[in-house]
């Protein structure tokens, strides 16, 4: 027989990364998990493995999410295997770089249907079972550059201030019914990635960091995990930024 009686939280985007530190930690706190990934099955069944090892459940599903319809179907099967949602932190992202002159339209496209139109069409399945609920928390995982701009990045950058015009939109709307809706919006994050650039440009990104040292995930995961809480049961509509003070807000 199901436990409907544990809050459950999925995270896309969450077999590694960012995702995969928002994970463990929303387990850390109490929550069953529904560990979602595009790709790599292995990755999110080993990050399953270190919830269950929390003494929690997880259970991992696979979808596309450059198919934004998908986004929708993956939040009902969740909802089906758990019986509830309580948490929806919509993180699954891509970034397809090039200067706007250049673009191809497909580059375009997938990042904002990855990034911006599957988070809609997830968070809209969410809802109609948080409104029966009457509770429920979205979050969304935005950046810095969507306040700031990124050359080279043109649809990243659309991606993720559409993704806080959505969250705005979204917590007028549904505050009533006891759902809040935030965005979070992290800086420069030390990732496989960040480690591999060339000791003078992470010096030139770290020059412009007041804290001096590039994010953890476990930075974000923290506010997540807050924004997830019954202690922020007040605060819907607001970005906020996790970058060592980056970009004041």
């Amino acid at each position: 027989m199901t436990d409907t009686t544990q809050k459950v939280a999925l995270v896309t985007g969450s077999s590694r990364g960012l995702g995969r530190a928002m994970a463990l930690k929303l387990a850390a706190d109490g929550f069953a998990v529904a560990v979602h990934y595009g790709r790599n099955a292995e990755e999110a069944a080993r990050v399953a493995a270190e919830i269950t090892g929390l003494g929690v459940r997880a259970e991992v599903f696979g979808a596309d999410l450059s198919v934004p319809a998908n986004a929708g179907r993956l939040v009902e099967d969740v909802i089906a295997t758990f019986g509830r949602l309580d948490v929806l932190v919509n993180n699954a992202g891509l970034t397809r770089d090039g200067l706007a002159i250049r673009m191809k339209d497909e580059d375009w496209d997938a990042v904002i249907a990855t990034n911006l139109s599957s988070a809609f069409s997830a968070s809209r399945a969410a809802i109609k079972h948080m409104m029966r609920a009457r509770t429920g928390r979205i979050v969304n995982i935005a950046s810095v550059v969507g306040l700031m701009g990124n050359p080279g990045q043109a649809n990243y950058v659309a991606s993720k201030a559409g993704l806080i015009g959505l969250t705005k939109a979204l917590a007028k709307e549904y505050g009533g019914r006891g759902i809040t809706v935030n965005a979070v919006a992290p800086g420069f994050i030390a990732s496989d990635m960040t480690a591999q650039l060339p000791e003078n440009v992470q010096k030139s990104y770290l020059d412009g960091i007041p804290l001096g040292r590039f994010g953890q995930p476990e930075d974000v995961a923290a506010l997540v995990s807050f924004l997830a809480s019954g202690a922020a049961g007040y605060i819907t509509g607001q970005v906020i930024g996790v970058d060592g003070g980056l970009y004041p807000h």
